[in-house]
């Protein structure tokens, strides 16, 4: 399993439009068979302008496979414009719990 964090800081002008992009890109994202999890997060306080999306892998060859699909591309071109600084990304392993199921957890179903 893998779990990327990807910190995007957004320009002021265009909170909405990324928020739309993004939950558009999750909800496709959560069909691909190699994602457990993929949630947007928003800094509470502040200017609003800070997110980090949350991205829950089965395996470390998912990622790539996600950023193949037409809505990943989609996405990435959209939401560009949009960033105030380069959007960078973290990888973690999971430590509690390890089971897969536990992290696909969420308020969200696959439909």
């Amino acid at each position: 399993m893998l779990i990327v964090h990807v910190h995007v800081r957004v320009k002021p002008e265009h909170l909405d439009a990324f928020v739309a992009e993004t939950e558009e890109n999750a909800r496709a994202s959560l069909q691909e068979p190699g994602i457990l999890r993929f949630d947007l997060i928003r800094e509470a306080g502040g200017d609003g302008d800070r997110f980090v999306l949350v991205e829950v892998y089965r395996s470390e060859d998912d990622p790539a496979k996600h950023k193949q699909t037409a809505h990943y591309a989609k996405w990435r071109d959209a939401v560009e414009p949009m960033m105030a600084e380069p959007r960078r990304s973290v990888k973690y392993g999971e430590v509690f719990p390890r089971e897969q199921t536990a992290w696909a957890t969420s308020g969200y179903t696959r439909s």
